[in-house]
């Protein structure tokens, strides 16, 4: 039986380390990228470990996911590590990017250009090079999945998540466009919006306590997401009777955005 493989960017944490537990749960060999200082290195490792243990093969690259020429050398790697099998999910999970206001409540105290720009690149714009690279070079084939992680503050506005927000909105722009454009090559692509989850990304955001005690109020279920409850959707929205579902943005938040 053929290896399928799953790439993930932004491996380490958060839904990005509770998907790849849940694809290897469900069979999926693991490639993933992350961005780590050596105090979070051992989660890694443990994380690494635990898919090992699933009897999953895993390549990990501690490596910056938006730089152009580490990009190339890792595709490159990735045909030498799949060969034929190809990658079967690729999922862009990339939480990093400047939390602060676009306007600035005193002199010098807002958004850079450099800082908005970087942000756009990194959590929006690299899900482009990353599928085009995929696809120029023969891993995403007919059956691939795209998934993209976003959040509703690609649609509301909240202390400090503007430029977050503007890239979450153009990564969902993005998955409509690439659905359009490799729905001839059978591969689909939809974005995931999880409800408010208790992750590193998160506990990042000014004010996210009272994000976390408003949330609990507004959800229906009285709860925060989970990083699994998201994983296990994408698990099921990976199987083959999705072939037909793209270009979509999916909420996996308990009926959290619905409820005001």
């Amino acid at each position: 039986m053929a290896r399928r493989w799953a790439l993930i960017l932004g491996v380490s944490s958060g839904l990005g380390a509770a998907s790849a537990r849940a694809l290897a749960a469900a069979g999926y060999d693991i490639l993933g990228l992350h961005l780590d200082r050596r105090a979070t290195m051992p989660a890694v490792e443990a994380l690494v470990a635990e898919l090992l243990a699933m009897g999953r093969q895993v390549r990990f690259w501690n490596e910056n996911a938006a730089d152009d020429e580490r990009r190339a050398t890792i595709v490159e790697a990735i045909a030498g590590e799949v060969g034929d099998c190809g990658v079967s999910v690729f999922l862009h999970s990339l939480a990093f990017g400047t939390l602060k206001p676009l306007v600035a409540p005193s002199p010098g105290g807002g958004i850079s250009r450099r800082q908005l720009e970087m942000t756009q690149d990194v959590m929006a714009n690299s899900l482009i090079y990353w599928v085009g690279a995929l696809v120029d070079r023969g891993l995403l084939q007919a059956g691939g999945r795209v998934f993209a992680f976003t959040s509703e503050g690609s649609h509301r506005a909240a202390t400090g998540y503007g430029a977050v927000g503007a890239a979450k909105a153009a990564l969902e722009a993005y998955i409509r466009q690439l659905a359009f454009e490799l729905a001839p090559r059978q591969i689909t692509a939809n974005a995931i919006q999880a409800g408010v989850t208790d992750t590193p990304a998160l506990r990042k955001i000014p004010g996210h306590e009272q994000i976390i005690e408003a949330t609990l109020r507004r959800n229906p279920h009285g709860r925060l997401t989970r990083p699994e409850d998201v994983a296990a959707a994408l698990v099921e929205l990976a199987r083959p009777g999705t072939h037909w579902m793209t270009g979509n943005v999916i909420r996996v938040d308990g009926g959290e955005d619905v409820s005001g």
